[in-house]
């Protein structure tokens, strides 16, 4: 593999490892700033779902990491 292409790939793994913690550190903040404040479930949900796109964002790319390191 080239060591530009090596590069590209490592640069995409540090930012899709980077946006699962930062994802789970913002969801869990999320859930216990809502508890606190007593917000209602519909906001609890609004936070799920947007992490859920982040993981299925992340997982994407991971995939996509993989297919490229398979291919060379």
């Amino acid at each position: 593999m080239a060591p530009d292409k090596d590069s590209r790939l490592a640069k995409k793994a540090r930012l899709v490892s980077l946006v699962i913690a930062g994802t789970m550190v913002l969801w869990i903040g999320a859930q216990w700033v809502g508890s606190t404040l007593g917000l209602t479930t519909r906001y609890a949900v609004l936070f799920d779902l947007l992490a859920l796109a982040a993981f299925v964002w992340a997982l994407i790319v991971i995939y996509q990491i993989w297919r490229a390191r398979q291919s060379s």
